[in-house]
């Protein structure tokens, strides 16, 4: 195994662990409990409730006809996999949260698109409300994505914006000049 894989099994662990958490949370909500049913949690903040989601995150496009909406949130999810992918590869494997972050995007994003696959919609169970206010159901992939993309907008926000000016050279002076290269045309 090469030295740049073993650092990035770390995160590949991660997106990984996501994906199972994910599987293992669907496999049991779908096995104990009947569509629509209730089970409070924390009464009047959290419920386990089994929920079909033909849609997108929050249920949006539900209502697009079922051909077209199996296209789309069959074939984003695969290219966003396939763009996060390629772009955790180009980011430094000591970049510890850019990766942890696209690592939980990754597993969330196919946690989700394997029950497209397999039944065509995506299990939802986590119902949060407050006094008839109902946020929409989501799952532990959602939730991932969720912390992930938040994640990585902190680190965007924590990273040092580059500087537009000249590097300055030493003791805060102009930088020093560099002899021409002898093979410039």
């Amino acid at each position: 195994m090469s030295a740049a894989l073993r650092q990035r099994l770390p995160y590949v662990a991660v997106a990984l662990g996501v994906l199972g958490l994910d599987r293992f949370t669907k496999n049991l909500v779908e096995s104990s409990l009947d569509l629509y049913r209730s089970i409070p949690v924390i009464p009047g903040l959290l419920d386990l409730t089994f929920v079909q989601n033909p849609g997108g995150v929050f249920g949006i496009f539900k209502g697009l006809d079922a051909g077209w909406r199996s296209a789309l949130f069959t074939l984003v999810p695969v290219l966003a996999i396939i763009l996060i992918t390629a772009y955790a590869r180009h980011v430094p494997p000591d970049h510890r949260l850019t990766q942890t972050s696209l690592a939980m995007i990754l597993g969330g994003a196919a946690g989700n698109l394997v029950d497209r696959l397999r039944l065509g919609y995506v299990v939802d169970f986590l119902d949060v409300h407050w006094r008839g206010w109902h946020w929409p159901a989501f799952n532990v992939a959602d939730s991932a994505i969720c912390a992930g993309v938040a994640l990585l907008m902190l680190e965007t926000l924590r990273s040092p914006v580059p500087s537009r000016e000249a590097p300055a050279g030493p003791a805060g002076g102009p930088p020093p000049i560099e002899p021409a290269r002898r093979d410039a045309p």
